[in-house]
Order: structure tokens, then C-alpha cells, then sequence
């Protein structure tokens, strides 16, 4: 199969877009990218050292621009942080340039992906549960706008879940070939 435009992966922190996404990147012989490895590299700072230096906004308006930069180049699949689909630019350079997969998963799941973790700054707070379930209920509806949802399941290992989106992918006829 020929991948004729970027997949990108979106959806919450510990939906796996990282892992799926580089496994189906394996799949159709492509470069898999993640977004947020790009930010650190071109700020040379890690993207918590970013929020605490800089802030969130300065973060999102680097994250907008290697955005567009990824998407400006050869088909890839492309992992994006849990904040860059809330964006209406990223939306919008994205539904343009590519197509965008939201991996969806259920809030429990979730938390049991990222509660012990150091990495996620958002869930830097007095509680962190709470705190992932508002930026979850903020952003499910707009990732409901991504072109295709698949569910994310627990019990899934990540080839399955990778086999998944390849059979939604392959349901686009602008997106796979052959």
C-alpha cells in the first residue's frame, strides 16, 4: 500500500498515538514523526522545561509551526501532542495537507497510561485525576472532529490497534493506494 497523504494521529496523552502510529508506520514502509520530538529538537529544550520557561501559548505557536512544516513534507505518520488538535489552524493545515486519525479512549484507560508518569506537564497539579478528566471533557468534542475515530481498548496490543486504523485508513481511497 501507498500512503498518498500524512496520517496524524490525534487524540488525549496515553491514547498511544507514539506507539500505534510508529507501528503503522512500519507497516507502510514510511517515516514516522512525532511533532512533539520536533519542538524539543528546534527549541532544544525538553517540552516541560518549554511550559515553564515560556508558557503554554509559546509552546502551541512552536507546535503550529512544525506542524506545518511536517505537513509540508513527504507522506509520513505524524504524532501530535493531546493540545496541538485544538487548534482551529492545526485543523484546518491539517484537514489540508492530511488526514487526521483520532485514537479515542476512554478516561479510565487514560489514567491508568498516565498517572505515573513525570513527562505530561498539564497533569503537574494537586490532583492530576481531576485535572485530566476537565482537559478530557474539554477535548473530546473537538476531537470528534478528526476525519476518522478509532477506539482504543486495553486489551488491544498495539499491532491490533495499528491493524485498526489501517482498515479505517483504507476506507479512504485519498489517503491509501494499491
Amino acid at each position: 500500500m501507498r500512503l498518498k497523504k500524512s496520517v496524524v494521529m490525534v487524540g488525549m496523552m496515553g491514547a498511544g498515538k507514539t506507539a500505534i502510529g510508529t507501528q503503522i508506520a512500519r507497516l507502510l514502509s514510511v517515516p514516522f514523526i512525532d511533532s512533539d520530538d520536533e519542538i524539543v529538537l528546534a527549541a532544544n529544550r525538553s517540552i516541560a522545561e518549554i511550559f515553564e520557561r515560556d508558557g503554554e501559548p509559546f509552546f502551541r505557536h512552536k507546535e503550529t509551526q512544525v506542524l506545518g512544516r511536517l505537513l509540508e513534507g513527504p507522506s509520513a505518520v505524524l504524532s501530535t501532542g493531546g493540545g496541538a488538535f485544538m487548534s482551529p489552524l492545526n485543523r484546518q493545515m491539517i484537514a489540508e495537507k492530511g488526514v487526521s486519525v483520532w485514537l479515542r479512549a476512554d478516561l479510565e484507560l487514560l489514567w491508568n497510561r498516565v498517572r505515573h508518569k513525570t513527562t505530561r506537564p498539564l497533569l503537574r497539579t494537586a490532583d492530576p485525576r481531576a485535572t485530566l478528566r476537565d482537559i478530557y471533557k474539554t477535548r473530546v468534542p473537538i476531537y470528534a472532529l478528526a476525519d476518522l475515530t478509532v477506539d482504543a481498548e486495553a486489551d488491544l496490543s498495539i499491532d491490533d490497534m495499528a491493524r485498526r486504523v489501517l482498515e479505517a485508513l483504507s476506507t479512504r481511497t485519498d489517503v491509501l493506494e494499491g
